[in-house]
Protein backbone atom coordinates (compact mmCIF):
# COMPACT_ATOMS: atom_id res chain seq x y z
CA UNK A 1 0.00 0.00 0.00
CA UNK A 2 1.71 3.13 -1.32
CA UNK A 3 -0.74 5.72 -0.82
CA UNK A 4 -4.47 6.03 1.06
CA UNK A 5 -6.41 3.40 0.36
CA UNK A 6 -10.34 3.43 0.43
CA UNK A 7 -11.43 0.36 2.67
CA UNK A 8 -13.52 -0.56 5.85
CA UNK A 9 -12.94 -1.18 9.57
CA UNK A 10 -14.85 -3.87 10.54
CA UNK A 11 -15.76 -4.80 14.00
CA UNK A 12 -17.33 -7.29 16.97
CA UNK A 13 -18.50 -6.26 20.28
CA UNK A 14 -20.22 -8.37 22.48
CA UNK A 15 -22.12 -6.86 25.84
CA UNK A 16 -24.21 -8.60 28.30
CA UNK A 17 -27.24 -6.53 27.95
CA UNK A 18 -27.98 -7.81 32.42
CA UNK A 19 -24.66 -5.67 33.07
CA UNK A 20 -23.48 -2.47 34.02
CA UNK A 21 -20.09 -2.79 32.17
CA UNK A 22 -19.98 -1.44 28.55
CA UNK A 23 -19.22 -3.34 25.33
CA UNK A 24 -15.88 -4.91 25.23
CA UNK A 25 -14.11 -5.46 21.75
CA UNK A 26 -14.01 -9.39 20.49
CA UNK A 27 -12.18 -8.82 17.08
CA UNK A 28 -11.41 -6.64 14.43
CA UNK A 29 -11.00 -7.03 10.95
CA UNK A 30 -9.65 -4.66 7.79
CA UNK A 31 -11.74 -4.74 4.67
CA UNK A 32 -11.06 -3.86 1.01
CA UNK A 33 -14.16 -3.95 -0.52
CA UNK A 34 -17.86 -3.86 0.30
CA UNK A 35 -18.48 -7.56 -0.47
CA UNK A 36 -15.34 -8.24 1.58
CA UNK A 37 -16.56 -6.51 4.64
CA UNK A 38 -20.25 -8.19 4.69
CA UNK A 39 -18.32 -11.27 4.32
CA UNK A 40 -17.15 -11.31 7.23
CA UNK A 41 -20.26 -10.41 8.92
CA UNK A 42 -21.56 -13.41 7.24
CA UNK A 43 -19.21 -15.91 7.97
CA UNK A 44 -19.31 -15.21 11.73
CA UNK A 45 -23.25 -15.42 11.84
CA UNK A 46 -22.61 -18.67 9.87
CA UNK A 47 -20.67 -20.14 12.23
CA UNK A 48 -22.12 -19.06 15.67
CA UNK A 49 -25.82 -19.51 14.47
CA UNK A 50 -25.78 -23.65 15.80
CA UNK A 51 -24.79 -22.56 18.93
CA UNK A 52 -27.15 -19.67 19.25
CA UNK A 53 -30.54 -19.75 20.52
CA UNK A 54 -33.98 -19.68 18.39
CA UNK A 55 -34.80 -16.00 18.08
CA UNK A 56 -31.07 -15.22 17.97
CA UNK A 57 -30.50 -17.36 15.08
CA UNK A 58 -33.78 -16.34 13.88
CA UNK A 59 -32.07 -12.66 13.91
CA UNK A 60 -28.82 -14.02 12.41
CA UNK A 61 -30.36 -15.52 9.41
CA UNK A 62 -33.09 -12.71 8.45
CA UNK A 63 -29.79 -10.80 8.18
CA UNK A 64 -27.95 -13.21 6.07
CA UNK A 65 -31.07 -13.87 3.69
CA UNK A 66 -33.34 -10.81 4.13
CA UNK A 67 -31.32 -7.70 5.01
CA UNK A 68 -27.27 -8.54 3.63
CA UNK A 69 -28.25 -7.05 0.43
CA UNK A 70 -29.55 -3.88 1.47
CA UNK A 71 -26.22 -3.50 4.07
CA UNK A 72 -24.07 -4.12 1.25
CA UNK A 73 -25.85 -1.65 -0.82
CA UNK A 74 -25.09 0.71 2.00
CA UNK A 75 -21.41 -0.22 2.50
CA UNK A 76 -21.33 0.58 -1.94
CA UNK A 77 -22.67 4.23 -0.91
CA UNK A 78 -19.95 4.40 1.91
CA UNK A 79 -22.68 4.80 5.13
CA UNK A 80 -21.62 2.64 7.97
CA UNK A 81 -23.35 0.00 8.70
CA UNK A 82 -24.33 -2.15 12.19
CA UNK A 83 -25.43 -5.76 12.45
CA UNK A 84 -26.60 -6.67 15.87
CA UNK A 85 -28.40 -10.00 17.24
CA UNK A 86 -29.08 -11.15 21.06
CA UNK A 87 -28.22 -14.60 22.79
CA UNK A 88 -29.95 -14.79 25.86
CA UNK A 89 -28.10 -11.87 27.87
CA UNK A 90 -25.48 -11.49 25.62
CA UNK A 91 -25.74 -8.72 22.65
CA UNK A 92 -23.57 -9.07 19.46
CA UNK A 93 -22.57 -6.04 17.72
CA UNK A 94 -21.04 -5.63 14.28
CA UNK A 95 -20.15 -2.66 12.73
CA UNK A 96 -18.57 -1.28 9.55
CA UNK A 97 -16.90 1.94 9.14
CA UNK A 98 -15.79 3.03 5.44
CA UNK A 99 -12.65 4.48 6.07
CA UNK A 100 -9.36 5.54 4.37
CA UNK A 101 -6.05 3.44 5.06
CA UNK A 102 -3.21 5.47 5.80
CA UNK A 103 0.27 3.58 4.48
CA UNK A 104 2.57 3.27 8.17
CA UNK A 105 5.69 4.71 8.30
CA UNK A 106 8.15 2.34 7.96
CA UNK A 107 6.14 -0.50 6.87
CA UNK A 108 7.65 -3.80 5.48
CA UNK A 109 6.69 -7.64 5.55
CA UNK A 110 6.41 -8.21 8.94
CA UNK A 111 5.31 -5.65 11.51
CA UNK A 112 6.58 -2.43 12.15
CA UNK A 113 9.77 -0.98 13.25
CA UNK A 114 7.44 0.38 16.51
CA UNK A 115 5.24 -2.72 16.82
CA UNK A 116 6.87 -3.98 20.08
CA UNK A 117 6.50 -0.75 21.80
CA UNK A 118 3.29 -0.64 22.28
CA UNK A 119 0.77 -3.29 24.37
CA UNK A 120 -2.36 -2.82 24.91
CA UNK A 121 -3.89 -3.57 28.54
CA UNK A 122 -7.19 -5.53 28.87
CA UNK A 123 -8.95 -2.30 30.02
CA UNK A 124 -8.15 -0.11 26.84
CA UNK A 125 -10.97 0.47 24.37
CA UNK A 126 -9.97 1.32 20.66
CA UNK A 127 -13.13 3.10 19.66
Amino acid sequence: MNGPTRGYWCECWTEEVTSTGGPARLASFDAYSAPQADRWVAIALRTISPALDSDASDEAWTWLYEERAETRRALMRSEPCTVTITHASTRITWTIQPVIFLPLAHRKEGSTACAGLFSPTADESYR
